[in-house]
């Protein structure tokens, strides 16, 4: 038989196979078959092929001596994989066709895939991102978190209100993970430190958990590497106390198989109280302790030297939440293999990397101490350790009282508290942000005194985002245009894409491309009123706000500024106004009060605005609820304005504002995070940045500044901002915003006020690029064109090289 002939005969196997599966692992036949069957009889076929190259690539690492990268995080936003798995397997057209010669629609079985319940936003995004990039890079590594059973929260929207709802996405099992019994680990909390003859120390722990491994591999483009995504699950060691059973007892009986689930129930508990804080602490532990347990025992036993850990695992903090685990390597490193303190020390951070992605105090983590020593005594006492270590060598150098005090690892202002940022710190021998200007401000203010000490520590490495899920698997349709423009090189080197260049200026391309935008906006448009029951033209300009909810990202702002454009065009109806569709979306966490008040602020607004027949078709509002991954994958390609709007100096990196970008919107934003190096690339003609800097920020805020004076000295902000406050959007309950806009008034930490009028400005510099729709589509071209250095890919060869030692 010709290869052509063996390729055209492949779908007819895989149909056979699909069906052989279908009969003997779910039991069922064609015509009983449901949607849900056809997935999982497709995803267990899919399975085999990636089984086989994930054991290839196993093997090869271990023959290799390899040395690996293990990336710990608390969240994988890994979103759905039979999709993501197939096109890097390059395997989509037959097993489309393969199901379609059983009657089956691949696109239709994928949308019933639920989203891995595993992170909440850029953080978790991020991680999966990098997870891919290293598997296509092919770089043998684990990425290191919690199997958690309902996630954060499923969003509904009541009333306006956001409803949180448990995840239910493994209700009907994973066909994608591997539990590894053998991979089960020990994890002590409580209890006491117990001393010895001859001067060593033996923790005694109170209570007990069991982690176990789940395993779900991670193919790389081409199907070049799959790598091990390994998730970790906790059981109790007695799931049953008989006696307490027999004794009638029944909720005593499973209350330590309750105590181990709850650790791996739910994605970041309410930490508002001290039961909340104490779970987030275990949690936090339980994952790093089990990783850095498994880690150790692979090194021994491929290596068998501990001493050369650091030549053969590298691992990486993902943010500040595994923190602990450079306690706990020290840990295991003395007291379990009898390394002296100075030598251990030197082994964890030549192992260690860390990743900053905030500068906000409350997500650098610190735990007051009492908790933390009742927990994790003996932790404690190596925290200590460190930290005299730490203390000696700045004061031997010269350091001040406040630096010292600034640097250690206890807060001694008010409630003592471990210091988890500076410990993930002064343990690590890299330590980097996520965006140039993010990193420049860790050395300015949350690391002053630590990067005084350390000079050579902090570096940069900006995000990216994998183009294989954010363009060809989201965006099939532009996929196609730019690979028959310039060609397929594009797939494999993103640089590539900027072969589009001259074409931004043609306009027969420039119109195949705005009719690609338009399919997309169509299809979203017809989402939204299955799903909402709302009516949007997908004619007018989609303007897009989707991400976490939080006043520092400036929802705020945005909504603030709709109420003033509703309130102008109704006064000034015959101006040549931009038809704009408003869209927001994102989850606010459940105990963040203004965050969910900001929701149902959108949604009054909506509701009012939508209803108005005097605005008509020029404007509409939507809050799309339950923003996850697949959602994202929607919107982003169907997106013409990218609203990137935070506080600047606030806001790490983003990486929603790359995903948009390379599908073709527009961003409007302030120089903040990713967006300054976003606007070095595309050029600043092809952007719209507004609003104060990260300096003036803080000068502003240092040197007073007063709200209500601008709010009062502004129109349009004072009349939107009354009318929200008065009750206009909110006639059941005319009172319920005057706390939020009286924020505005007396501190508004956030500057919503202070940019409103640049905010608003730029907006109008929207309006006229948007007529002219040439010009437009030029724009968005060359955002499309000067996208490529934003991959992960790029940002993982980076870590790789100067960080891991791996390339």
């Amino acid at each position: 038989m010709t290869a052509q002939a063996q390729l055209a005969a492949r779908p007819n196997a895989l149909a056979d196979a699909i069906l052989d599966t279908l009969a003997h692992r779910i039991g069922k036949d064609a015509a009983a078959a449901r949607p849900h069957d056809w997935l999982a009889a497709t995803i267990l076929t899919m399975r085999d092929d990636i089984i086989d190259r994930w054991m290839a690539s196993t093997k090869a690492a271990h023959a290799a001596g390899a040395k690996r990268v293990y990336y710990l995080s608390l969240e994988f936003l890994i979103g759905r994989l039979l999709r993501d798995a197939i096109a890097n397997l390059g395997r989509t057209p037959e097993v489309s066709a393969a199901l379609a010669s059983l009657g089956v629609d691949l696109a239709e079985i994928e949308e019933i895939e639920p989203d891995a319940a595993l992170g909440n936003g850029g953080l978790g995004r991020l991680a999966a991102c990098f997870m891919e990039s290293l598997a296509s890079l092919d770089l043998p590594a684990y990425g290191y978190g919690i199997r958690y059973v309902n996630g954060m929260f499923r969003q509904r929207i009541d009333d306006g209100w956001q409803i949180e709802l448990p995840e239910t996405w493994l209700a009907h099992g994973n066909p994608w993970e591997f539990e590894r019994r053998e991979s089960a680990y020990f994890i002590g909390f409580g209890g006491e430190v117990i001393g010895t003859e001859d001067g060593a120390v033996h923790w005694k722990p109170a209570e007990a958990v069991e982690a176990v491994a789940v395993d779900t591999p991670v193919v790389g483009w081409r199907g070049k590497r799959v790598n091990t995504l390994r998730l970790w699950t906790a059981r109790a060691f007695d799931p049953i106390k008989l006696d307490a059973f027999n004794a009638g007892d029944y909720s005593g009986a499973l209350a330590g198989q309750l105590k181990a689930e709850t650790l791996v129930r739910v994605l970041y508990p309410a930490d508002s109280n001290p039961a909340g804080q104490e779970l987030r602490l275990r949690q936090e532990y339980f994952f790093s302790s089990a990783s850095i347990q498994d880690i150790v025992r692979r090194h021994l036993q491929y290596f068998g030297d501990i001493r050369t850990l650091p030549d053969k695992a590298a691992i990486q903090l993902n943010d500040t939440h595994p923190a602990v685990s450079v306690a706990e390597l020290m840990r295991l490193l003395i007291d379990h293999h009898d390394l002296g303190f100075d030598e251990a020390w030197a082994i964890t951070q030549a192992t260690f990397g860390y990743t900053n992605h905030t500068l906000l105090p409350e997500a650098l983590e610190s735990w007051p101490l009492p908790l933390f020593e009742r927990l994790l005594p003996r932790h404690m006492q190596l925290v200590y350790q460190i930290n005299a270590r730490l203390l000696r060598e700045a004061r031997k150098a010269g350091t001040d009282d406040r630096a010292i005090a600034a640097i250690s690892l206890i807060d001694e202002g008010g409630e003592r508290r471990v210091r988890m940022a500076n410990l993930a710190f002064v343990g690590s021998h890299s330590v980097n942000g996520v965006a140039a200007l993010h990193t420049d401000l860790m050395k300015q203010t949350v690391f002053a005194d630590l990067h005084r000490q350390f000079p050579a520590r902090i570096n940069n490495k900006t995000n990216g985002i994998t183009p294989r899920r954010w363009l060809q698997e989201c965006n099939p349709g532009l996929t196609r245009l730019v690979r028959d423009a310039i060609g397929p090189a594009f797939l494999d080197d993103t640089d590539r894409l900027e072969d589009l260049l001259p074409l931004a200026e043609d306009n027969g391309f420039g119109e195949r491309f705005a009719a690609v935008k338009r399919a997309n906006k169509v299809a979203l448009a017809q989402h939204l009123r299955e799903v909402m029951g709302l009516r949007i033209d997908p004619d007018a300009l989609f303007d897009v706000q989707i991400k976490r909810i939080h006043e520092y990202k400036r929802q705020l702002l945005n909504i603030i500024e709709t109420v003033a454009l509703y309130d102008q065009i109704r006064r000034h109806p015959e101006r040549e106004w931009t038809p704009r569709v408003k869209l927001f979306a994102g989850k606010a966490a459940g105990s963040y009060h203004n965050a969910k008040l900001i929701i149902k602020l959108a949604n009054d607004v909506a509701r009012r605005v939508n209803a108005d027949p005097s605005v008509g078709p020029l404007l509409k509002v939507a809050f799309v609820p339950n923003y996850n991954v697949s959602l994202a994958e929607r919107i982003v390609p169907a997106a013409d304005l990218s609203e990137q709007i935070s506080t600047a100096g606030m806001e790490a990196s983003g990486t929603g504002n790359m995903k948009f970008a390379l599908n073709g919107a527009l961003t409007i934003g302030t120089l903040d995070g990713a967006n300054v190096e976003i606007r070095d690339h595309v050029g600043r003609e092809n952007i719209v940045i507004f609003g104060m800097t990260a300096d003036e920020v803080a000068a502003k805020r240092a040197n007073g500044y007063t709200p209500r004076e601008v709010i009062e000295g502004s129109p349009e902000l004072f009349q939107a901002v009354e009318a929200i406050r008065s009750g206009v959007f909110s006639p059941d309950d005319p009172g319920r915003y005057a706390g939020l806009m009286d924020g505005l008034y007396e501190h508004d930490w956030f500057m919503v006020a202070a940019d409103f009028d640049a905010y608003a400005a730029a907006q109008r510099d929207v309006d006229a690029r948007w007529h002219d729709r040439r010009g437009w589509n030029a724009t968005a071209i060359r955002n499309v064109a000067k996208m490529g250095w934003f991959s992960s890919d790029r940002t993982i060869s980076e870590y790789a090289r100067d960080i891991w030692g791996v390339l």
